[in-house]
């Protein structure tokens, strides 16, 4: 005869039940296949622990933004190297990536993605920000930057105005405008509402995140306010995460100088085009390098050449005039000093010439573009404007001279087949191809 059970063994008998099912399910799980679909057994990853730190998480709010985060942590953005079968980040000393961007998780599109600056130049501005507050290595990043005046004054800033970024190094805010620095609020793309020229809308994390870019290269912010969608030579700004950046790719310049004649031709053409639209516009900004290297330019897989790196890019508004800094020495702290030294000095505006881009691009990259190309005869003609566009002694009038009369010589070099597919199958039916 079956012993009675009292309340407390039938009160206890679902939960050894329970316990019974989960040593199951355990044991289970430990047998399947391997070959059993990965939806069917979610996968724990790793990858994030550590992504956090690759991509500058970490340091936020002292960072470029979070607005692309979601897709890394989604894997919408893969870097080239990572395999269905196994994620892992590239080496964390690399300046920039190649990676593919999806929207739908079916079709993707080549991106790049990019450090503002070096690990080791991140380390040494890190290290500058503890040691401005005399703290130890391991400071709050983030807690000593807000303690400064400079961003004491952006708090309670309802208008970003030039006394707010005089003493920060970038060319950009070299001279401002107040009409350049409402485009930059206005811009804004890590904000949520963009659209006004005061910064009502901006938390202090906003405008610290903001301050901290334009101190440590202001690459991003002229993606933003001067899209390639409105005709600017400047790849698209698809966001940023933590420390990194991300846009359309591009291949580097020097990648082609051993191109063949009708495509350096169409190269070089294209970039004496983009300096001549950077001196000449329609909102009357003259932009200008202040250093030039191979690399600051990329070509799409369409050919079209754009400007791929613009942290040395200065703008003096032509319409409304630039306001200089006043006793520059007063107006630097740790935000002048993040990635040079404190003492770098930048010309004056009044002295910047609109021979300056010319010169650079005709002294360090069309030579190399373009020598050995052709025929004698062009050849020669060739190098001869380059060499009067490229000798900074020469007045204005005379280099812009040369530069147009290396543009009228390269014109008729291009060719117009599929291969230059941003202008095909248009350049048929031009007369002045």
């Amino acid at each position: 005869m079956e012993p009675q059970r009292g309340p407390e063994a039938a009160a206890l008998r679902p939960g050894w039940l329970a316990l019974l099912l989960w040593f199951l399910v355990l044991s289970c799980s430990f047998s399947l296949p391997a070959s059993l679909s990965p939806y069917l057994v979610p996968q724990v990853r790793t990858t994030y622990n550590f992504g956090k730190t690759f991509l500058g998480l970490d340091k936020c709010n002292a960072c470029i933004g979070t607005s692309i985060c979601k897709k890394f942590f989604k894997e919408e953005i893969r870097f080239d190297n990572w395999s269905v079968s196994h994620l892992q980040l590239p080496p964390d000393y690399l300046p920039s990536y190649p990676a593919n961007y999806s929207d739908d998780s079916k079709t993707w599109r080549p991106v790049e993605i990019s450090m503002l600056v070096s690990k080791y130049q991140n380390e040494l501005s890190d290290r500058r920000i503890c040691a401005s507050a005399s703290a130890p290595k391991t400071c709050s990043i983030e807690r000593v930057l807000r303690k400064t005046w400079r961003f004491q004054k952006w708090v309670q800033a309802k208008r970003l105005t030039p006394d707010l970024v005089q003493g920060l190094p970038s060319p950009l805010l070299r001279c401002p405008s107040q009409r350049l620095l409402d485009r930059v609020v206005r811009r804004y793309a890590e904000v949520a509402d963009a659209g006004s020229i005061f910064m009502d809308h901006f938390t202090d994390r906003d405008k610290l995140r903001l301050l901290y870019t334009l101190a440590v290269n202001a690459h991003p912010i002229l993606l933003q306010i001067f899209p390639g969608a409105e005709g600017w030579p400047l790849p698209k700004y698809l966001g940023s995460c933590g420390r990194l950046l991300v846009s359309t790719s591009t291949r580097p310049l020097q990648e082609f100088y051993s191109a063949p004649p009708d495509q350096a031709a169409d190269l070089a053409y294209q970039l004496l085009g983009v300096l001549e639209s950077l001196r000449n516009n329609d909102l009357n900004y003259f932009f200008y390098f202040t250093h030039i290297d191979a690399g600051m330019f990329g070509i799409f897989n369409n050919g079209h050449l754009f400007i791929r790196d613009a942290s040395t890019l200065g703008v003096i508004d032509k319409q409304e005039g630039s306001q200089a800094a006043s006793r520059e020495e007063e107006n630097q702290d740790i935000f002048s000093c993040l990635v040079s030294g404190c003492q770098a000095k930048l010309p004056s505006c009044n002295t910047i010439a609109e021979k300056q881009s010319l010169v650079l691009a005709c002294q360090q990259l069309l030579p190399r573009l373009l020598q050995e190309k052709f025929p004698s005869p062009v050849q020669e003609a060739i190098e001869s404007a380059l060499t009067q566009c490229g000798e900074d002694a020469r007045p204005d009038l005379e280099v812009l001279g040369a530069a147009k009369r290396l543009k009228d010589i390269l014109r008729p070099l291009r060719t117009c087949n599929p291969r230059f597919a941003y202008r095909y199958p248009d350049c048929k039916y031009d007369d002045k191809f």
